[in-house]
Protein backbone atom coordinates (compact mmCIF):
# COMPACT_ATOMS: atom_id res chain seq x y z
CA UNK A 1 0.00 0.00 0.00
CA UNK A 2 0.85 3.44 -0.61
CA UNK A 3 -0.08 6.00 1.39
CA UNK A 4 0.15 9.91 -0.34
CA UNK A 5 0.29 12.24 2.40
CA UNK A 6 -0.47 16.13 1.03
CA UNK A 7 -0.81 19.48 1.21
CA UNK A 8 0.78 22.66 1.03
CA UNK A 9 4.09 23.25 2.22
CA UNK A 10 4.36 23.59 5.75
CA UNK A 11 1.61 21.37 6.21
CA UNK A 12 3.50 18.65 7.70
CA UNK A 13 4.09 16.14 5.17
CA UNK A 14 7.38 15.28 6.36
CA UNK A 15 7.12 15.03 9.78
CA UNK A 16 3.70 13.57 9.85
CA UNK A 17 5.06 11.39 6.88
CA UNK A 18 7.95 10.01 9.15
CA UNK A 19 6.63 9.41 11.88
CA UNK A 20 3.36 7.97 10.29
CA UNK A 21 5.96 5.38 7.99
CA UNK A 22 8.18 4.65 11.41
CA UNK A 23 4.72 3.93 13.27
CA UNK A 24 3.61 1.40 10.85
CA UNK A 25 7.47 0.30 10.21
CA UNK A 26 6.81 1.46 6.34
CA UNK A 27 9.54 3.12 3.75
CA UNK A 28 9.65 6.95 3.60
CA UNK A 29 10.31 9.06 0.21
CA UNK A 30 9.60 12.43 -0.45
CA UNK A 31 8.73 13.57 -3.64
CA UNK A 32 10.99 16.84 -2.75
CA UNK A 33 13.92 14.77 -4.04
CA UNK A 34 11.91 13.84 -7.37
CA UNK A 35 12.75 17.44 -8.34
CA UNK A 36 15.18 19.00 -11.02
CA UNK A 37 17.75 21.32 -9.70
CA UNK A 38 15.98 23.69 -12.00
CA UNK A 39 12.90 23.11 -10.07
CA UNK A 40 14.16 23.44 -6.90
CA UNK A 41 15.94 26.77 -8.00
CA UNK A 42 12.93 28.36 -8.81
CA UNK A 43 11.40 27.52 -6.02
CA UNK A 44 14.46 28.82 -4.05
CA UNK A 45 14.02 31.78 -5.65
CA UNK A 46 10.32 32.42 -4.85
CA UNK A 47 9.23 31.49 -8.50
CA UNK A 48 5.79 29.11 -8.52
CA UNK A 49 6.27 26.59 -10.86
CA UNK A 50 4.06 26.29 -13.93
CA UNK A 51 2.16 22.81 -14.95
CA UNK A 52 5.07 22.26 -17.61
CA UNK A 53 7.80 22.73 -14.53
CA UNK A 54 5.66 19.72 -12.89
CA UNK A 55 5.06 17.32 -15.39
CA UNK A 56 8.67 15.87 -15.63
CA UNK A 57 8.70 15.33 -11.65
CA UNK A 58 4.84 14.05 -12.06
CA UNK A 59 5.90 11.79 -14.26
CA UNK A 60 9.06 10.17 -12.36
CA UNK A 61 6.65 10.47 -9.29
CA UNK A 62 4.27 8.03 -11.32
CA UNK A 63 7.29 5.74 -12.53
CA UNK A 64 7.98 5.42 -9.03
CA UNK A 65 4.70 4.64 -7.47
CA UNK A 66 4.33 1.73 -10.28
CA UNK A 67 7.31 0.45 -9.07
CA UNK A 68 6.61 0.46 -5.60
CA UNK A 69 3.18 -1.06 -6.66
CA UNK A 70 4.49 -3.91 -8.91
CA UNK A 71 6.92 -4.59 -5.69
CA UNK A 72 4.24 -4.98 -3.53
CA UNK A 73 6.41 -2.34 -1.07
CA UNK A 74 4.43 0.07 1.77
CA UNK A 75 5.48 3.61 1.04
CA UNK A 76 4.32 6.78 2.82
CA UNK A 77 5.18 9.41 0.14
CA UNK A 78 5.02 12.99 1.48
CA UNK A 79 3.68 14.89 -2.02
CA UNK A 80 1.89 18.61 -2.47
CA UNK A 81 -0.57 16.69 -4.92
CA UNK A 82 -1.74 20.03 -4.86
CA UNK A 83 -4.21 19.99 -8.07
CA UNK A 84 -7.02 17.15 -8.54
CA UNK A 85 -5.68 16.73 -12.03
CA UNK A 86 -1.83 15.72 -10.19
CA UNK A 87 -3.54 13.06 -7.64
CA UNK A 88 -5.20 11.70 -10.76
CA UNK A 89 -1.94 11.29 -12.42
CA UNK A 90 -0.27 9.26 -9.37
CA UNK A 91 -3.41 7.66 -8.07
CA UNK A 92 -2.40 4.52 -10.25
CA UNK A 93 -4.32 2.20 -7.78
CA UNK A 94 -7.21 2.85 -5.54
CA UNK A 95 -7.64 -0.22 -3.45
CA UNK A 96 -4.06 0.58 -2.78
CA UNK A 97 -3.10 4.10 -2.55
CA UNK A 98 -4.66 5.92 -0.06
CA UNK A 99 -4.84 9.99 0.19
CA UNK A 100 -4.05 12.01 3.31
CA UNK A 101 -5.28 15.59 3.24
CA UNK A 102 -3.08 17.62 5.87
CA UNK A 103 -5.29 20.58 6.19
CA UNK A 104 -4.62 23.96 7.66
CA UNK A 105 -5.13 27.58 7.78
CA UNK A 106 -3.04 30.54 5.22
CA UNK A 107 -2.24 31.93 8.81
CA UNK A 108 -1.07 28.60 10.75
CA UNK A 109 1.03 27.38 7.91
CA UNK A 110 2.47 31.30 7.50
CA UNK A 111 3.73 30.59 10.82
CA UNK A 112 5.24 27.62 10.46
CA UNK A 113 6.58 28.77 7.61
CA UNK A 114 8.46 31.79 9.44
CA UNK A 115 9.66 29.47 11.86
CA UNK A 116 11.29 27.16 9.02
CA UNK A 117 14.86 27.30 8.20
CA UNK A 118 17.40 25.69 5.57
CA UNK A 119 14.33 24.32 3.31
CA UNK A 120 14.15 25.45 -0.48
CA UNK A 121 10.38 26.49 -0.65
CA UNK A 122 9.84 30.02 0.07
CA UNK A 123 7.37 31.26 2.35
CA UNK A 124 6.55 33.71 -0.54
CA UNK A 125 5.38 30.82 -2.49
CA UNK A 126 2.62 29.85 0.34
CA UNK A 127 -0.11 32.28 -1.22
CA UNK A 128 0.32 30.52 -4.87
CA UNK A 129 0.38 26.81 -3.31
CA UNK A 130 -3.38 28.07 -1.39
CA UNK A 131 -4.36 29.56 -4.96
CA UNK A 132 -3.52 26.28 -6.57
CA UNK A 133 -5.06 23.98 -4.11
CA UNK A 134 -7.72 21.83 -4.65
CA UNK A 135 -9.14 20.30 -1.49
CA UNK A 136 -9.56 16.67 -2.40
CA UNK A 137 -13.40 15.27 -1.30
CA UNK A 138 -12.34 11.94 -0.37
CA UNK A 139 -8.85 12.15 1.38
CA UNK A 140 -8.21 11.32 4.82
CA UNK A 141 -8.38 14.69 6.48
CA UNK A 142 -5.94 15.39 9.29
CA UNK A 143 -5.94 19.19 10.95
CA UNK A 144 -2.12 20.71 11.25
CA UNK A 145 -3.10 22.24 14.61
CA UNK A 146 -3.11 19.45 16.23
CA UNK A 147 -0.16 17.64 17.52
CA UNK A 148 2.07 15.42 14.98
CA UNK A 149 1.74 13.03 17.42
CA UNK A 150 -2.17 12.81 17.55
CA UNK A 151 -2.29 12.87 14.07
CA UNK A 152 -0.05 9.90 13.57
CA UNK A 153 -2.40 8.69 16.52
CA UNK A 154 -5.30 8.71 14.26
CA UNK A 155 -3.82 7.77 10.88
CA UNK A 156 -2.32 4.55 12.26
CA UNK A 157 -6.06 3.73 12.40
CA UNK A 158 -6.47 3.78 8.74
CA UNK A 159 -3.31 1.51 8.12
CA UNK A 160 -2.33 -0.61 10.82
Amino acid sequence: MIVLVMGVSGSGKTTIGLLLADALHWEFKDADAFHSPANIEKMRLGIPLSDADRIPWLQDLQRAIAQWLQEDKNVVLACSALKASYRQFLLLDSDRIKLVYLKGSFEVIQNRLQERHNHFMSEKLLKSQFDALEEPPDAISADVSDPPEMIVDYLKTYFA
